[in-house]
């Protein structure tokens, strides 16, 4: 009998082919088989004959909604830059989603990064994700060889062993605190849909660092943002970041460093996060990819944190509304940047409407 997982591969591969074959879409993004034990690679798919490489499984990670925008760029129409857009309707492209991926959709249809009508939600419910690291940390200093899934447990097998785990053990830590598994946008269904997760507070581990003292947060974050070697796999790999010139890379004027110096390192986590306030699905994908196995969800995280405090709002939840931090009313409550202080008794006359001395008698010494 097929797992839950095989059987999601086979539709994907089936409506992929059909979406193709019907001229519905030009591509289809979703993901092949890696190269080693645990691992998948993103795979753009252009003809019916090779949607028999598509997978679905457990460690499918990556964002798929980072090579959404390039996608569709790539079947449009050739033209040059100062080419006025071909008429009449373009390409579509469709794309295998999550709940966190197709949230990511949902902000880059908000910030004019994608075309709604363009894009071909393929939904798949998410049942968790499995972390590669989780795995490898219970199995150290033994080689995997391969992985065997099923339904709710995995079979980890090397040359001299063959061992049987509970996969939500090892599920990553934004899969286990994700309330919101289904898709928002779905066109075609993969699968069954996944009911929300019940989940208190999503935010424990933010809970815990915010009750630490000011000096002890900041040794929690020089000691984990230390091993950063700056490569930028995080930033590559997040479907936010779509700067034609990252402010990394900006030299005039310089924002950041270059070196790996506690400052510069910091400083450029640091802004990473907050260009990611209101727009982050905690996906997963910037810790997922470090190298270094940084934490770095933990300042999304606080930032998500905020959000949802002071707006009400998760990113992508409301394809809809305006993002939070794009708006602006009159009426916004302003304390947290401004504060209220008692008027000075005006010296100047009224007719001058404001409370300093007059311009004469500043002049006179007065």
């Amino acid at each position: 009998m097929p797992t839950i997982n095989e059987t999601v591969s086979e539709e994907i591969r089936a409506q992929a082919r059909k979406l193709l074959e019907e001229g519905t879409v030009a591509a289809v993004i979703g993901y092949a088989a890696g190269t080693l034990p645990m691992t998948v690679k993103p795979l753009v798919v252009r003809t019916p004959e090779d949607c028999s490489k598509l997978i679905w499984n457990t460690f499918c990670v990556l964002n798929l909604a980072n090579y959404l925008p390039a996608t569709l760029k790539s079947v449009e129409p050739p033209r040059g830059p100062r080419d006025p857009k071909p008429e009449g309707p373009l390409p579509k492209v469709a794309i295998c989603a999550t709940g966190c991926w197709s949230r990511n959709i949902v902000v880059q249809i908000q910030e004019h990064q994608v075309a709604r009508d363009r894009v071909v939600v393929m939904g798949v419910g998410s049942r968790g994700m499995v972390s590669r690291r989780k795995v490898e940390g219970l199995f150290t200093g033994r080689e995997i060889l391969a992985v065997e899934e099923g339904d709710h447990d995995l079979v980890i097998q090397g040359a001299d062993f063959s061992e049987t785990i509970n996969r939500w053990s090892v599920v990553r830590d934004n899969c286990q605190t994700c309330t919101h598994p289904d898709p928002v946008l779905v066109d075609v269904r993969i699968g069954e849909p996944v009911s929300e997760r019940k989940n208190p507070n999503p935010f424990t581990q933010v809970d815990a660092l915010e009750q630490k003292s000011g000096d002890e947060r900041w040794a929690w974050f020089t000691e984990e943002f230390s091993t950063c070697i700056r490569c930028y796999a995080c930033r590559n790999s997040c479907p936010l970041c779509y700067c034609p010139t990252c402010f990394v890379d900006d030299a005039k004027p310089q924002w950041v460093g270059k070196s790996l110096e506690a400052v510069d390192t910091g400083l450029f986590h640091i802004l990473r996060a907050y260009h990611c306030a209101g727009r982050c699905t905690d996906c997963g994908t910037c810790e997922t990819v470090c190298p270094m196995g940084i934490n770095m969800r933990m300042l999304t995280k606080k930032l998500n944190k905020d959000v949802l405090n002071l707006y009400g709002i998760e990113a992508g939840m409301q394809p809809d509304a305006p993002l939070p931090l794009t708006t602006y009313a009159m009426d916004d409550p302003q304390k947290f940047m401004v504060a209220e202080v008692a008027p000075v008794p005006s010296m100047a006359p009224a007719t001058l409407g404001h409370p300093w001395p007059a311009p004469s008698a500043v002049k006179e010494g007065k």
